[in-house]
């Protein structure tokens, strides 16, 4: 989390820590969902309790932390791939990606869909970026006539989410035949 601008910004110890404590964190709610005990945490992390509660003064906000960071990664692999891939193919693997993400997310935000408002402040920043990171993938795939030019944003959205929702137990395999099925819907001409 940066700084606002009333605050002064972390210095380099207090970032690397507060960066350690989220990717544990992540881990740890991966593992034992978001009820991992905060110590057990902060031990993990290297670090007191006391540094983990200055940084995050209660689980909500430690939540908050771990999924804007996941969603932040989801966001910049988009332009990752606009950058690395073809448009198609771009288009696909972070549809993968957001499979992915679902899959290890799913519990953490439902969590906090239950226990913060769905205005606040992570979930309007989360749904900007990855808003802006879908659209940033899927301009490239219809500009270069790749994929349909009806297909919004929020198409891509529920197609990955729905995918991820639908296919968590039923594993990869079963993803990945539903992901094939929906490019093959989204493309302009069939494999």
């Amino acid at each position: 989390m940066d700084a606002s601008p009333t605050q002064r910004p972390m210095r380099a110890d207090a970032r690397r820590n507060y960066e350690r404590i989220v990717a544990v964190a992540r881990e740890a709610f991966s593992e034992h969902g978001p009820e991992a005990p905060l110590d057990d945490i902060a031990r993990r992390a290297g670090v007191g309790a006391g540094t983990l509660y200055r940084h995050f003064p209660n689980r909500e906000a430690l939540m908050e932390a771990v999924y804007r960071s996941a969603v932040e990664g989801l966001a910049q692999r988009a332009y990752e791939l606009v950058e690395t891939c073809p448009p198609d193919e771009a288009l696909e693997q972070w549809m993968h990606a957001q499979i992915d993400f679902v899959w290890h997310q799913r519990g953490l935000a439902l969590t906090l869909k239950a226990a913060i408002d769905h205005g606040s402040p992570t979930f309007q920043l989360c749904s900007s970026l990855v808003g802006e990171a879908a659209a940033a993938v899927l301009k490239p795939a219809q500009e270069a006539g790749v994929v349909r030019s009806d297909v919004e944003p929020r198409d891509i959205l529920r197609l990955g989410h729905g995918i991820g929702a639908s296919c968590e137990s039923a594993g990869r395999e079963a993803a990945d035949r539903l992901l094939a099925v929906a490019m093959d819907g989204l493309r302009t001409t069939k494999r």
